[in-house]
């Protein structure tokens, strides 16, 4: 279906409490697509987010400011067929992560490249690198995923940073489990604490969840996931990413239901 897909727009709402600390997320988001001829392909996903933290009562009073982020990016990806079984991708990401005030200081540009290599009917490889925020910072990392069709129904995609296995029983259900490593940064207004010299705030997990999305009527669809997010991080850092605190926020699980129209 997403190969299809020439315009979608999606609402999610998403919880991932914790034993001390509550992440509440919302976001929407807005897909192009535009097949230019059989080989250039180009899709535009504009998205905002605004991320609300509830701490709890008497353990973070010194931090009671830091409850509310707004991130918004425009993500470019440009898709060239080189072959019957090659494909390269590359993806150009303008950031804003900030507090409450935006400024340019609060801009990063993060950005992709991609090769993907059908090694016969059924798999396919893609190996890359990123300049990506899943562990809370810009940073560079590697891209791997081994794509398999297992039947017509089901799919399976091993690799870094996202996996996922996904099973089809009709045109309108889709289960899917995945595994995914994710995570975001924001900049900071002003210091945190007199005692603290941050100028980020640094959140990173790794989240395994199951999924079900609805093919509710035509153009509409419904998501639903839950699952859990191992080894996750809630922490301040310095203009080096240094951390200066860490909140020690512990595991915890993760919920979040979205709706979607494409067409």
């Amino acid at each position: 279906m997403k190969a299809q897909e020439t315009f979608s727009a999606n609402v999610n709402l998403k919880t991932e409490p914790t034993d001390k600390i509550d992440f509440n997320e919302s976001s929407v988001s807005v897909l192009f697509n535009k097949k230019i001829n059989s080989k250039n392909q180009l899709t535009n996903t504009t998205e905002y987010s605004k991320l609300s933290i509830n701490y709890e009562l008497n353990n973070f009073s010194s931090f009671e400011n830091l409850d509310r982020f707004n991130q918004f990016q425009n993500k470019t990806d440009y898709l060239f067929q080189v072959s019957d079984k090659t494909k390269l991708k590359f993806s150009v990401t303008p950031m804003f992560s900030f507090q409450e005030n935006l400024d340019f200081s609060d801009f990063t540009l993060l950005g992709s490249f991609e090769v993907n290599q059908q090694l016969n009917s059924n798999t396919t490889i893609t190996v890359g690198t990123a300049r990506s925020a899943i562990f809370g910072a810009p940073k560079f990392i590697p891209l791997l995923a081994i794509n398999y069709i297992l039947s017509e129904k089901s799919t399976i995609s091993v690799g870094f940073p996202d996996s996922q296995i996904s099973y089809s029983n009709n045109i309108r259900n889709k289960f899917s489990l995945t595994n995914s490593f994710n995570g975001s940064y924001y900049y900071l207004d002003q210091k945190s604490s007199s005692d603290y010299n941050a100028s980020k705030v640094s959140l990173s997990q790794m989240t395994s969840a199951f999924e079900y999305e609805r093919n509710v009527d035509t153009n509409w669809f419904l998501n639903f996931k839950a699952g859990y997010d191992f080894n996750k991080k809630y922490k301040l850092t310095d203009s080096e990413d240094h951390t200066v605190y860490n909140f020690n926020t512990g595991n915890g699980s993760i919920f979040s239901i979205g709706i979607k129209y494409k067409q």
